[in-house]
């Protein structure tokens, strides 16, 4: 008998401060009539001393707190493309700040924005393969931002955290239909923390071909799939909600049997919502689809079981489309972890402000040998009310966290 496998609780935490796209754009010099190409109305900005562990933390803490056998999460992966050590992995940071079991396989996982979604599946085989087990995946990113460029107002910060197990009351996952498609292609890289060098146009369309492709392989193990009718909700990776726009256009006529006409109706209807999220916190890359998928869930029927279409693309390139169902009683889960009011909460910052905030993250970022990081300016923003964790120190490389209380 198949066990369903499944998300059984979600956490998510994107900064206590941002950053308004139209004052960025005016403090850059930047072409505000891109503005509504691009979809952002703000962008989340990472405190001095939030780096991806102290992010990811933060967002999976509630979630962990709140379940009674912690021996049963046998796994961690943490999907990241800010990594802090080309070694060490940053799930063995954050599985000391949880306070995790021992028993428990900690990875690192890195395939651009593709890592958190692949990391999901990753986790999915290993909840089949072990019966009670459970899997924690945090997908965390807080890339430095590429000033001055096109990039930049898009370039936000966060992390996601879902508990993957056998008692799925968030999202039932779909086994054995994924679709995956990927090659090798320049269309992004970072060769170091503070370097992107991007191949816009290639990325878009290596985006468009992806997904094409990998909705073509699920396909094919899933006979009589339909872009446009067979799933309730779509979700997709996110770097500015436009891209999904386009690639949702691209997908209805590329995909299915709707008519142009159509097109913009069954946007509103079954894309719109995923958005919502995303819209207000920014690119958070490898964290993106899965924000994408909570965000969709968010607007999800109370009452009927909805079927949702995921796809998520990594530049390099990697993709999957895979299929789940959003379990009745699901929207008031996310509504839960507070992700919508802590949103709200958020501290709004000058650009001079969020100058100083990335001048402060870089100096105790990838290969600071040494920093002291005071967390005044995170105790001030946003909510605060819950515990927040963060860099304290770094001695001879080795990072010191600790938890900032609820105010």
């Amino acid at each position: 008998m198949n066990v369903p496998v499944g998300i059984e609780a979600v956490g998510a935490y994107c900064g206590s401060a941002y950053l308004e796209t139209e004052d960025l754009f005016a403090a850059r010099g930047l072409d505000a009539g891109r503005i509504g190409n691009l979809g952002l109305r703000r962008k989340s900005v990472a405190a001095p001393g939030e780096d991806v562990v102290a992010m990811a933390a933060t967002a999976a803490r509630p979630l962990v707190d709140a379940v009674d056998d912690k021996a049963s999460i046998r796994t961690l992966l943490v999907a990241t493309e800010s990594p802090l050590d080309l070694s060490k992995a940053a799930s063995t940071h954050v599985h000391q700040l949880l306070g995790l079991p021992r028993q428990c396989r900690l990875l690192e996982v890195k395939q651009a924005c593709h890592g958190g979604a692949a990391a999901l599946g990753l986790a999915a085989s290993v909840v089949a393969t072990e019966p009670g087990s459970r899997a924690l995946v945090i997908a965390s990113d807080t890339p430095v931002p590429t000033r001055g460029s096109y990039m930049e107002p898009a370039q936000g910060a966060g992390a996601v955290a879902v508990l993957v197990g056998s008692r799925p009351r968030v999202v039932e996952l779909e086994l054995g239909t994924t679709g995956c498609y990927g090659y090798e292609t320049p269309d992004f890289f970072r060769p170091r923390p503070d370097v992107d060098v991007m191949d816009t146009d290639l990325s878009l369309m290596s985006y468009l071909d992806c997904l094409v492709g990998a909705f073509g392989d699920h396909a094919a193990r899933k006979p009589g799939a339909d872009f446009a009718g067979s799933y309730d909700l779509l979700a997709m990776h996110t770097p500015f909600p436009g891209m999904v726009r386009g690639a949702h256009r691209t997908g209805v006529r590329k995909l299915s049997g709707l008519g142009r006409g159509g097109e913009q109706d069954d946007f509103t209807r079954r894309v719109a919502q995923s958005l919502r999220f995303p819209e207000q916190v920014g690119n958070i890359y490898s964290a993106t689809t899965l924000l994408a998928m909570i965000s969709a869930v968010a607007g999800a029927p109370a009452d009927r079981p909805s079927s949702m279409g995921v796809f998520s693309y990594g530049s390099g390139c990697a993709s999957e489309f895979f299929a789940c169902t959003v379990l009745p009683g699901a929207a008031e889960l996310v509504a839960r972890t507070g992700l919508e009011r802590e949103l709200a909460a958020r501290t709004r910052l000058s650009v001079t402000d969020y100058d100083a905030a990335v001048d402060g993250a870089v100096a105790a970022g990838f290969g600071a040998e040494h920093a002291q990081v005071a967390a005044d300016d995170l105790a001030a923003w946003g909510a605060g009310d819950r515990p927040r964790a963060v860099l304290s120190s770094v001695e001879n490389y080795r990072r010191e966290y600790r938890w900032l209380p609820a105010r």
